[in-house]
């Protein structure tokens, strides 16, 4: 499948949903979507594209909230698509995306734990990274502590 057909199939099924679309370069995308699409959205390019979850990022904006970028390419295609959602503070609550790719599961436990975003059915919130003892409201990636 070419860069051309995998664009044009994602405009044809997801354009109601993207907000915006931002080419950075010929090799890197970024689409971004409504939180309440994520699940959707990666479902559509994990299942239907057979796109490659390569990774989630998160960094705490001044906007207000956390950016959550989910990062995908194509087999032999030199494109990356960063899917990206705000999620707003205080609540930080997000749908996991873990029951469609199970390679998420350990990323969003570490965004979870360093920032203090919920993922809604998730099925393992449990700690990675930080000890058990580690102080509860605490988030060591968040801007306001």
């Amino acid at each position: 499948m070419t860069w051309k057909t995998i664009e044009k199939k994602i405009h044809e099924k997801l354009d109601s949903r993207i907000q915006s679309w931002y080419t950075h370069n010929p090799r890197r995308i970024y689409i971004d979507i409504a939180q309440e699409d994520i699940e959707d959205v990666a479902r559509f390019l994990f299942s239907d594209l057979k796109a490659r979850f390569i990774i989630a990022s998160a960094v705490d904006t001044p906007r207000g909230g956390i950016e959550i970028l989910y990062h995908f390419d194509f087999a032999r295609l030199p494109q990356v698509i960063s899917v990206r959602i705000f999620v707003m503070k205080p609540e930080l609550k997000t749908k996991s995306i873990a029951s469609i790719i199970k390679g998420a599961e350990w990323i969003e436990r570490e965004i979870a734990e360093l920032f203090g975003v919920t993922f809604e059915n998730h099925p393992n919130p449990v700690h990675l990274l930080l000890p058990e003892d580690w102080p509860e409201g605490k988030y060591p990636l968040r801007r306001d502590q």
